[in-house]
Order: C-alpha cells, then sequence, then structure tokens
C-alpha cells in the first residue's frame, strides 16, 4: 500500500528508495501523515497510531519522521516554546501564525508581505533564496 499526501509526496515509495523497509508500524505512521492537515508533533502522531495499532513504539514514530524530514518528504518546524511540529513538504510557499494560547497553527499566505519582503531585501542589495515567517497571537476577544 503506497500512501500519498494530498501534496502528492509518495512516502512510502521515498523510504523504499533509500532502502527503509516499509514495516507493518511505519505504513500505519505514513497513512496518518498522508491523511493529516494540521502541524502534529511526535506524541500527536504517536497517539494517533498508537489507536490503530497499539504496538508502535514512540521511538519508531521519532525514526520515521527523522528519515522523512532527510528526505525532504517533511518540514520539521521548531515554533517558539514548543514541541517540533512536522508538515508535509512540497505544498505552496506559506506563513505560520501560531495561537499562543492553543498551540493551534494557521497557515496562511499573503501577497504583500511577500512583495514587502523582496522589497527590503532589493533595496539592501539582496535576493531572498529562503524564507520563514512566524506570527505569535493571541485571538481577540469580541467586545
Amino acid at each position: 500500500m503506497s500512501e500519498t499526501a494530498p501534496n502528492g509526496t509518495k512516502y512510502e515509495e521515498r523510504l523504499r528508495r533509500a532502502g527503509v523497509r516499509i514495516t507493518r508500524p511505519r505504513q500505519v505512521i505514513l497513512r496518518i501523515l498522508a491523511q493529516t492537515e494540521d502541524h502534529p508533533d511526535a506524541m500527536e502522531i504517536f497517539n494517533r497510531a498508537s489507536e490503530i495499532d497499539p504496538s508502535i513504539s514512540l521511538s519508531t514514530v521519532y525514526r520515521t519522521m527523522k528519515l522523512l524530514e532527510e528526505l525532504g518528504a517533511i518540514h520539521r518546524h521548531a515554533f517558539e516554546g514548543g514541541r517540533a511540529r512536522f508538515e508535509q513538504a512540497g505544498s505552496e510557499h506559506h506563513d505560520h501564525l501560531i495561537d499562543i494560547d492553543t498551540g493551534d497553527v494557521i497557515e496562511f499566505h499573503s501577497t504583500k508581505i511577500e512583495a514587502l519582503q523582496d522589497e527590503i531585501a532589493r533595496s539592501l542589495g539582496y535576493d531572498i533564496v529562503h524564507h520563514r515567517l512566524e506570527l505569535y497571537g493571541r485571538k481577540r476577544r469580541r467586545r
């Protein structure tokens, strides 16, 4: 069974090409990753996987995530003040807003922010080759 993420990344195929054996626990982890739309940390992935197969170990989750990260199939985010979280690689560029009360990660894209970053870099004599924008906030209370 080949698990394909919504963005087309075939996790299982990438692992096989790297010479990694696809065990039943890894199949479960890959299925969870292919179906997730949030930014889970390793413990969340472990908890979801354990519901499907209680024999899965946390170390298997960590090893699998490390392999997928090394292969470029997922991105690891170390958002301030929290555990490392993961998301599928290959999606369109986006930035993140992290809710400091709930830990929720909201993806967004702003052409205004992108244009301003390019303008600033150009005015300083640079071309941007990579960037990451993380905003940390608290939901406004209605008054």
